[in-house]
């Protein structure tokens, strides 16, 4: 790489950063936990710009991303969890937060702008401290989703699906044991958002069958209907097609094998 080319990129980077400065503010924020006063960093509303929805939900946003800044960190106990959580915690969870996060808690030095590695570790330091005070499976479960959507912004498809596989479950452990909404979803998107999770980590036959009852349901909304309708069809090809491809991989190897046997023959038929 020429230097100019360097240079060109890393005022490329620079002047990126001062945009996304631009866009963020610093909402003071009293840690439930400990009592310590703090600056979380916030996004203007004004300034989110939606590129496109994934069928799981994933929002993709240009400029600067929302997701990134979704989990407050008391940088003072060690207290995480998503912004929507972060006040709503019992004295019970907080002396439990209080014996064991905070004595193994070192403090951070955070920068003004979070990129997508530093919103994995705080996902995962949320995600610690549902663990620890035993939340609910719901609140588990829009962790592991959103730090499986980091990993899709990283195209790293193995801890994707890693983290995927953990958020069915747990989501799957709401649907079953908790009150609706879950993670302010109807019963019919919560069955939807299931069954698209399975059909994401290949469970494509079960997936089918929570997109029936969603399609099939005379009280879900028309939305969620034509989007499960959508996935069910996508599903029903995706299957159809499995024996056609295991059938010409087979074909493949048999062939393959026949032009190896011929070669290997006709060294010796020269």
């Amino acid at each position: 790489m020429s230097k100019e080319t360097f240079s060109n990129r890393t005022s490329g980077d620079l002047r990126e950063k001062d945009k996304q400065k631009l866009l963020l503010y610093n909402r003071n924020v009293t840690c439930p936990v400990c009592g310590n006063s703090f600056n979380a960093r916030a996004i203007k509303k004004s300034s989110y710009r939606i590129l496109k929805r994934d069928s799981d939900f994933f929002i993709r946003y240009s400029i600067i991303n929302p997701y990134f800044y979704d989990v407050w960190v008391c940088d003072d106990c060690g207290y995480a969890a998503i912004k929507n959580d972060f006040l709503h915690i019992s004295d019970y969870d907080a002396d439990t937060v209080k014996n064991k996060i905070t004595p193994k808690w070192h403090s951070k030095n955070y920068p003004d702008i979070y990129d997508i590695d530093l919103a994995i570790q705080r996902y995962k330091l949320s995600l610690l401290n549902y663990y620890v005070i035993d939340a609910r499976a719901s609140k588990k479960a829009i962790n592991f989703l959103k730090i499986a959507w980091m990993y899709r912004l990283k195209e790293d498809n193995k801890n994707e699906i890693k983290f995927l596989n953990q958020a069915l479950k747990n989501f799957n452990a709401a649907y079953y044991n908790e009150s609706l909404p879950i993670c302010g979803m109807d019963r019919f998107t919560t069955m939807y958002l299931i069954g698209e999770l399975m059909r994401r980590t290949g469970k494509e036959e079960d997936s089918l069958t929570w997109f029936s009852q969603v399609v099939t349901s005379t009280t879900a909304s028309s939305k969620i209907k034509n989007m499960a309708r959508d996935q069910k069809n996508l599903v029903k090809d995706s299957l159809e097609n499995k024996p056609h491809a295991e059938n010409q991989y087979q074909q493949d190897e048999d062939t393959s094998r026949k032009n190896k046997t011929h070669g290997f023959l006709s060294k010796f038929l020269k």
